[in-house]
């Protein structure tokens, strides 16, 4: 039985295990039908909404028996150059080899002379290379991948928040690592990320390497009523009874978010004794907010009057469908459609809106959802 904190079962990491896992079984079969046929997949979503733990469950299934793949995850998210990419794409694939197999792995990799440390928290490793020149970056990429193709096993490499190989001065990133990938058998790629803009056009733009390569996976919310009956059997299993009422306002409070519908199930079960009540709810709101409230001040801090007024005003609309309206705009005294529409794009370039596109149009929201039920106190 789980019942202490410690136990707590609403996990705040990407993934544990498949039995903390919600759902997303139509989107793992998916990716791996796609695999199996030839093809590399594409994860262009939000962030939050559980796409690292997708990726990490559908590793845990290629990895059986019936499949057999060997997995690789790398996280480039914090990657600034080609030197970052190869150090993170090396430790990845360090972390799942044997460490027999280690030495003959850096021996593939030609002149360069790799050092190994291990992270104090995680225990991972982490491999760091110093380069001579841009051709030994791109060989030891090359060298990388033949290492995979030749293993003598199917192989799936995910690399996530790959929009950031952009980022990268001086160097067609893009083109590179297509020339190579096209010519892989053995390896396959999923390749996720959460700047929509810039995922779409790397595999949906005419004029890029990476034109129509993939099949894209679309990843929206968990079905909620799939996600109540989830949160309420991981309760019951910690000893605790949650009422339907209470499960339907978690989900509603946290818009079925992924990352902030665990967060507040976390806080509840950690508050509540073995009778969860709605004021248990309330209370891990209250929580949430004392946790957060230094970085909503920083966000504050970093934009002007005007820019923090319009994204309360769209906290307080929910969601924005038309924000050039003289509706919208005379309700909250916001000036003309000109202005609005110069807010509304800073604020999607900051990353602080998130617009889905719907056959109505579009729509718009403040992206975090504990920012956005903060904004709606004000």
């Amino acid at each position: 039985m789980m019942n202490n904190a410690q136990n707590n079962p609403f996990i705040l990491r990407p993934y544990v295990s498949k039995e903390l896992f919600c759902d997303r079984m139509q989107e793992m079969n998916d990716i791996i039908r796609f695999l199996e046929n030839g093809s590399n997949v594409s994860l262009i979503t939000m962030r939050r909404i559980g796409k690292t733990g997708l990726i990490l469950r559908t590793f845990d299934e290629l990895r059986t028996k019936k499949y057999g793949y060997k997995t690789i995850y790398a996280d480039i998210y914090s990657t600034q150059n080609v030197d970052d990419f190869v150090s993170t794409l090396a430790s990845a694939v360090v972390a799942q080899t044997k460490e027999s197999g280690i030495k003959a792995f850096f021996s593939i990799l030609g002149g360069i002379r790799p050092l190994v440390s291990y992270d104090p928290v995680s225990g991972q490793p982490q491999v760091s290379v110093i380069f001579q020149n841009d051709a030994q970056r791109f060989s030891t990429i090359e060298s990388i991948f033949d290492y995979l193709e030749n293993l003598g096993e199917k192989v799936v490499v995910a690399i996530d928040e790959f929009q950031q190989i952009r980022e990268y001065e001086n160097v067609n990133m893009e083109g590179f690592l297509r020339s190579k990938i096209q010519h892989l058998k053995n390896v396959s790629f999923i390749f996720s990320g959460s700047d929509k803009r810039l995922m779409t056009d790397m595999f949906e733009g005419e004029k890029s390497p990476f034109y129509q390569s993939v099949t894209n996976v679309p990843l929206g919310k968990i079905d909620s009523q799939i996600y109540a009956s989830f949160i309420t059997e991981l309760f019951k299993k910690g000893g605790k009874h949650i009422e339907k009422s209470s499960v339907d306002y978690i989900l509603k409070w946290s818009r079925c978010h992924t990352l902030y519908t665990q967060t507040l199930c976390n806080f509840t079960y950690m508050l509540s004794d073995t009778e969860v009540t709605i004021e248990d709810v309330y209370k891990a709101i209250d929580l949430i907010f004392r946790t957060e409230a230094d970085k909503f001040y920083t966000i504050r801090t970093m934009l002007t009057k005007g820019q923090w007024k319009y994204l309360e005003c769209v906290a307080k609309e929910g969601t924005l469908k038309q924000p050039t309206s003289g509706k919208f705009l005379n309700k909250y005294d916001l000036g003309t459609a000109a202005s609005s529409k110069r807010m509304l794009k800073s604020l999607l370039d900051k990353e602080l809106l998130y617009e889905t596109r719907t056959e109505e149009g579009s729509e718009y929201c403040v992206y975090n959802v504990f920012l956005s039920r903060w904004l709606e106190r004000l």
